[in-house]
Parts: structure tokens; C-alpha cells; sequence
């Protein structure tokens, strides 16, 4: 079996740590310069493993392995979410660095923007299966501060390269090892994760339109309060979700926005984001039905009119049987009775990735459950083990 370099492996990992350091933490937004400087960083590294290494015109860096295969490709992402993890993404790239210095026939590739800090989000993933064309790069923005994707790379010296793809037919499958972001793990005492799937995010926009109105002078049996309609809704949403959701299914209101939103004025509009998310298509089906059956008792009830939209509708990305199976044994071998198989709740490059070659992810604990802030955080001994079953694991994939 293929041994990797512990020292080296959580050496690379505390010197990328180091690009953007905050607190504990990391602060790399996606083409920052703390992200350029890392994404050179990395490029050094996979030169140093033997792989041809290149940065393209969305700024994926790409290690490619000079010998025959079949080869595999492994990594993940290493801009971070602001003020944020150290291991988020930068995990899976350096663990993909390891096995390439272990010897084995591995592509690592570290991904631009999976923390989506512009408008399309996993823009390297994406970009890199054909599947970001240039009139979306044309309209994309910074969610930070405005700023047209375009003026990024330009500033960033990316403007005028070619974006890469993937080569059909190189890879056998793709590899990435992540931190759970989740307390399951911790929690049961267990210390790696075999991922099963990669949930899908549903996306919804719902629109409240009541009447503006006097906060002193309207009654309040003459109020249509948009506001109050909106939190009787959501409220309406919490109790019934249980009923009807997946064992693993989540659901967030991520932002209500009340107009005009002064304090002596009744809203007569409410905006809200809200999402849920399942590695099922049909549990998914059963909450989407559930909303809508939601939004039509508001409207029956309520003095204000409700009005839903579907923003995005993913489809849940599997992982694949014979590399589960590859990660289960890798698992068994090294950490006996400590490990088990559990579906991914938050979004990967992977699952961009599965719409071209197999996948397959290992998950190990979070501390705490912490992560998307600067306390986020692994044990040693837990990343070591981690990197060393995905080595395994990928041995066997390639012999198997």
C-alpha cells in the first residue's frame, strides 16, 4: 500500500494556512491577492511532486501527472469563505499533493470560487466540465462587493487564458477529502465518514405583498402586514417539514428583507430566500409539494398574497458503489469499527465533477462541528488517518 508523508502532509497543510492568516482561521476570498499568492503556492508544491502544473483562465490550478495511467483525479478548492476555516477545500488539494508524492498516478486540481463568492458559484468545477459558458462570466458579480467577475481575473492576471477541461477518458474517477462540517461524526465517536451522496439545494424565493401602511394610525383589524405574514408562513414551514422530511434533510430561511423596513411603518412587502436540501429526489419532491401546499393555506388564510418562485433545482450527485466500497475497506483496515457511510449535507466541487467521471468523498470530524469560521478545526491524528485511507482507497480503485 502506498505510504504517505505525514510530516509533509500537515507541513503543507500549516504553511497554506499561513496565506490570509486570521485568528486561527484563514481569509482568502476567491482572487484576492491572498488567493493568488496560495494558488502560486500550490503550484510550486505539484511541481515539486513530479506533476506538470498550470493555472487557467478561471484560475483552476492544475496538477497533471507526466506518466501512464489509468490515472485518477483528486482535490477540492483553497479560497475560503471570509474570515473563515483553515481546512475547508484546502484539505482535499493537499491531500491530493500526498498521494502525488506517494507515487500514485493522480491529477490534483484545486477548483476557483466553490465558496461561491461570486454570482454561479463553483466557477472552477464548472468551468472545467464545459459547463460555464462566457455570457455567464460576462453578467457575474462579487457577492463582497460588487465587483465584475470580469475586472477579478484581470486583476488577478488571468484575463485572455484558456479554461482548462477535462481530458474524456483520463480519470477512472475523482477523489475529494473534506472535514464533515457537521457534528455526526464527533458525535458518535467515529472518525471517518464514507460519503454516500452529495445533497442537492433547492432554492425559493417567496414574495408577500400587503399594504404600507401608518404604524400608529392602522388598526390592527384594518392591517395587511406582510411582515407578520411571512413569519406566520415560516412558522408554518418549521411544523410541518418534520413531518414530511428525510432523516438528513435540512431547511433555511437564509434572509427576509421587510420594505421599507423603518419602524413606524407597517411593511407592505416581505422578500424571503429560503432553501432546503436532500441527497433524495423524492424526498425532495415531498417537500417541495409540502411548500407549495404551505404557500396556497397562506393565501386561503391570510390578508396578504403569497407568491413562490424556484430559483435553482440541483439533482443530489451519488457517489460511486465500487469507490465506497474502495473507502470502506481503506476505512475498516486503518481505523476498525470507526467509520461509517453518511450522506454529505453541504455543497462540493464533487458534485460537479460526477456529471463526468465517478466520485467518491471521505469525510473526517469536525471539531465541534465548527466550520465557515476561523475556530474551525481537525485533530492531527484525524487528518493523517484521512489522507492514508484515501490513499489506500485510491490504490485499490486503480488495481480493482
Amino acid at each position: 500500500m502506498p505510504q504517505i508523508d505525514a510530516a509533509r502532509f500537515l507541513q503543507d497543510l500549516h504553511d497554506l494556512r499561513q496565506i490570509g492568516k486570521y485568528r486561527t482561521g484563514v481569509h482568502r476570498p476567491t482572487y484576492s491577492p491572498q488567493d493568488m499568492e496560495a494558488r502560486r503556492w500550490l503550484m510550486e508544491r505539484l511541481e515539486e511532486c513530479g506533476l506538470e502544473a498550470s493555472m487557467d483562465g478561471i484560475g483552476n490550478v492544475y496538477g497533471r501527472h507526466r506518466g501512464p495511467g489509468p490515472h485518477l483525479l483528486v482535490g477540492s478548492h483553497i479560497e475560503s469563505q471570509n474570515q473563515a476555516g483553515w481546512l475547508d477545500g484546502a484539505l482535499g488539494v493537499v491531500a491530493g499533493v500526498a498521494l502525488a508524492r506517494a507515487g500514485l498516478p493522480v491529477d490534483v486540481c484545486a477548483f476557483a470560487d466553490e465558496e461561491g463568492h461570486f454570482e454561479g458559484g463553483f466557477l472552477g468545477s464548472r468551468s472545467i466540465i464545459g459547463d460555464l459558458t462566457e455570457e455567464e462570466i460576462d453578467r457575474s458579480r462579487s457577492r463582497n462587493d460588487g465587483t465584475a467577475l470580469r475586472d477579478a481575473l484581470a486583476a488577478a492576471g488571468l484575463a485572455g487564458r484558456p479554461r482548462l477541461r477535462i481530458e474524456p477518458g483520463r480519470h477512472k474517477g475523482f477523489f475529494e477529502m473534506h472535514i464533515e462540517q457537521g457534528t455526526q461524526l464527533e458525535g458518535a465517536g467515529l472518525r471517518l465518514g464514507v460519503v454516500t451522496g452529495i445533497v442537492a439545494i433547492w432554492q425559493w424565493r417567496i414574495v408577500i405583498e400587503g399594504q404600507q401602511d401608518h404604524a400608529g394610525g392602522t388598526t390592527m383589524a384594518e392591517r395587511r402586514d406582510a411582515g407578520l405574514a411571512a413569519v406566520r408562513l415560516l412558522a408554518a414551514i418549521d411544523r410541518e417539514f418534520p413531518r414530511i422530511c428525510g432523516e438528513r434533510s435540512t431547511w433555511t430561511t437564509g434572509r427576509i428583507l421587510l420594505d421599507p423596513g423603518a419602524p413606524s411603518i407597517i411593511p407592505g412587502r416581505a422578500e424571503v430566500l429560503f432553501q432546503f436540501r436532500d441527497v433524495s429526489v423524492e424526498v425532495l419532491e415531498r417537500m417541495e409539494a409540502g411548500l407549495r401546499a404551505l404557500v396556497r393555506e397562506s393565501n386561503r388564510r391570510e390578508r396578504c398574497a403569497a407568491t413562490l418562485t424556484q430559483m435553482s433545482r440541483a439533482t443530489p450527485a451519488l457517489c460511486d458503489p465500487a469507490m465506497m466500497a474502495a473507502l470502506d475497506a481503506a476505512a475498516e483496515r486503518h481505523a476498525p469499527g470507526a467509520w461509517q457511510r453518511m450522506p454529505s449535507g453541504a455543497g462540493h466541487d464533487a458534485q460537479y465533477i460526477a456529471r463526468r467521471m465517478p466520485v467518491a468523498m471521505l469525510f473526517v470530524p469536525s471539531i465541534g462541528g465548527i466550520s465557515h469560521h476561523w475556530a474551525e478545526d481537525t485533530k492531527e491524528e484525524d487528518l493523517v488517518l484521512g489522507c492514508q485511507v484515501l490513499a489506500d482507497a485510491a490504490e485499490a480503485f486503480l488495481k480493482g
